[in-house]
């Protein structure tokens, strides 16, 4: 029987102890259609882990409570909740920065103090079970992801020191932030930029100096976040969408074919085990990064430009390693 089940039971002898029914072991299994083991198995575990003052009351043959102030814990969880709730807890240490490992540590700690059930919470033993191993992040102040989301929420303008890594330099930017997301564990923030009079992707952590302004700007009813994560790749992503295929060898393939790498990809099989994948999108620079990971185990078909481009970066390559 499920635990689950066991916390319905136990709720429903909290009703019917709390409205005075006076209930036993015989009439509640009646009604639950369990035995009378079952329903003395759930009475012990409300007294013996959840602290429920139960006696029995001779005169009206059933249980009541000696102290009528007592009340169930708000949250009760199952073993699977757990480890859910655990695991959560972990991988959001690793993936949400460690900007925010303050925050979600005071958020456990309180969590952990008020989950009683069918299992204790102890964190430092399940952390003996498992092992995790996050992505290399760029640092980010927490701040500035309260800031930022404080002025998406009020459609504040938000300013902006910013660092931009392919030309070395910090640009002062005004903006309108409509979205933040979260990619192998590194803040984005995706926002209309008044210096280039459209929508850009800014990476949090090149945030040198911000401020939410008083002043309020108007949300684009046209701009969907679905549809401009959609035309990305992964981080990057250009006003422009481009057809792509990619043909990998028959021992990458099986790597490939495990995942879903863009929303718009499909996937042709070659009887040799090899295959070629197409998809639509506007993050070229990024998608050649991805590519080239794999070495001879991909090549570019097209666009002829992309496949251009990573035959002059081998050759730059292998310029170096001839040395």
């Amino acid at each position: 029987m499920s635990q689950r089940q066991q916390l319905e039971r136990i709720m429903a002898i909290d009703r019917s102890i709390r409205d005075e029914e006076y209930p036993n072991a015989d009439r509640l299994g009646k009604i639950l259609e369990v035995s009378r083991r079952v329903i003395f198995n759930d009475r012990d575990f409300m007294i013996n882990r959840l602290g429920a003052p139960i006696e029995f009351d001779r005169i009206h043959g059933g249980w009541f409570y000696a102290d009528k102030t007592w009340v169930l814990p708000g949250m009760i969880v199952t073993e699977g909740e757990l480890l859910a709730f655990f695991l959560s807890v972990e991988i959001s240490k690793r993936f949400l920065g460690s900007s925010l490992e303050s925050s979600l540590r005071s958020a456990v700690e309180k969590i952990s103090k008020g989950v009683k059930g069918p299992v204790s919470v102890d964190l430092e033993t399940l952390r003996s079970h498992f092992t995790f191993s996050g992505p290399t992040l760029i640092s980010t102040n927490e701040k500035v992801l309260l800031d930022i989301h404080h002025a998406i929420n009020y459609g504040q303008c938000f300013w902006m020191r910013y660092f931009t890594a392919s030309r070395g330099e910090y640009t002062e930017r005004k903006v309108y932030p409509y979205h933040l997301y979260n990619m192998r564990g590194d803040w984005y923030l995706i926002a209309f930029d008044e210096l280039r009079n459209e929508f850009r992707n800014f990476l949090v952590g090149r945030i040198e100096e911000w401020n939410v302004l008083p002043e309020k700007f108007q949300r684009d009813i046209k701009f969907s976040i679905s549809d401009w994560m959609g035309n990305a790749f992964q981080a990057e992503r250009s006003d422009e969408l481009t057809d792509v295929s990619i043909k990998f060898n028959a021992l990458t393939a099986r790597y490939i074919r495990e995942r879903n790498w863009h929303p718009s990809q499909k996937i042709e099989e070659n009887k040799d085990g090899t295959l070629i994948l197409y998809l639509q999108t506007s993050g070229l620079g990024e998608l050649k990064r991805w590519v080239m990971q794999y070495g001879s185990g991909a090549e570019i078909l097209s666009p002829e430009s992309l496949r251009k481009e990573c035959i002059e970066e081998i050759r730059n390559m292998a310029n170096i390693y001839k040395g």
